[in-house]
């Protein structure tokens, strides 16, 4: 079973393995559109699409940030339309080492779904490396995603699940007792650049850590061990650390390397920095 990160030559030696699922979640944060095309042009073979505004979001409202949690029961029933059931070994890549694909790795280790690991490398490590490339799209034989709680099934918010979500009422209040920490880049963080939100800056206190920095120059994650040095030396990973980006995405990408490094205490701050700022009572600093 993979729970974190895979390998194309794992990924090879299983594909045809039963019950294995393959997602790609190519996306352009700039062209909505862009994904999907990429997808049509071009896949790893047999493997599926999911949008990441259509299936891994939710619709837009007047409080949240960009990319809002999607419903759960709606999300469910996507992941049973490419496939997906809790007895999968699922495979998520992107383009951009990992960064839109361990949004779908968090909501999959939301429902306790432990065999879901995100290519290391992306498709073009793939490319590189296995240069099997597909246009087919693949239609399987259609799943339910249901869980053996039914309890589990009916509740239809992502609180209380497996891996922990903090709202911003919640993260006001508790701000100046939190390790928060930003997956941003530098420049954004700092307040010295903002191509996407209406306002710069960071909420007070955060500290930055590019989700960059989980890489190495290759495009791969680096060692398990590198990343837990780095990580220990940023924050007590003994204690909750709770993570955010410009809208509750590349977030993901910084709990997946603490996750690789055998770090459990992660929480989501899934409006991020998007949603932050809708309240014009909320901090903001600048640096």
């Amino acid at each position: 079973m993979y729970q974190t990160l895979i390998s194309v030559e794992e990924l090879q030696h299983n594909s045809s393995s039963q019950g294995w699922v393959v997602v790609d979640c190519r996306s352009d944060l700039a062209d909505p559109s862009k994904g999907y095309q990429l997808y049509r042009e071009g896949h790893i073979p047999h493997a599926q699409f999911m949008d990441l505004e259509e299936d891994l979001s939710s619709p837009i409202d007047s409080a949240s940030g960009r990319h809002p949690l999607p419903g759960l029961q709606k999300f469910k029933e996507k992941l049973g339309k490419v496939g997906i059931s809790t007895r999968s070994q699922v495979v998520v890549y992107d383009d951009c080492g990992g960064a839109m694909a361990s949004r779908l790795w968090w909501l999959l280790r939301c429902l306790g779904h432990e065999a879901v690991a995100v290519l290391d490398g992306g498709f073009p490590v793939w490319k590189q490396q296995a240069g099997d490339i597909s246009t087919n799209v693949f239609l399987p034989v259609k799943e339910v995603y249901q869980e053996a709680d039914v309890n589990t099934i009916l509740l239809d918010d992502w609180k209380n699940l497996a891996m922990p979500v903090i709202s911003s009422e919640k993260l006001l209040r508790s701000l100046v007792h939190v390790q928060l920490v930003d997956a941003r880049a530098t420049p954004r963080f700092n307040g010295e650049v903002e191509p996407i939100d209406p306002i710069a800056g960071h909420v007070p206190g955060a500290l930055n850590r590019p989700f960059a920095d989980n890489m190495t120059a290759a495009g791969i994650f680096k060692p398990a061990d590198q990343l837990a040095q780095e990580w220990s030396s940023l924050v007590n990973v003994d204690k909750p650390v709770i993570h955010m980006c410009g809208s509750g995405v590349t977030a993901c990408h910084n709990i997946l390397a603490m996750a690789h490094a055998g770090m459990v205490n992660s929480v989501l701050y899934a409006g991020s920095w998007s949603e932050w700022i809708r309240d014009s009572q909320r901090p903001v600093s600048c640096l």
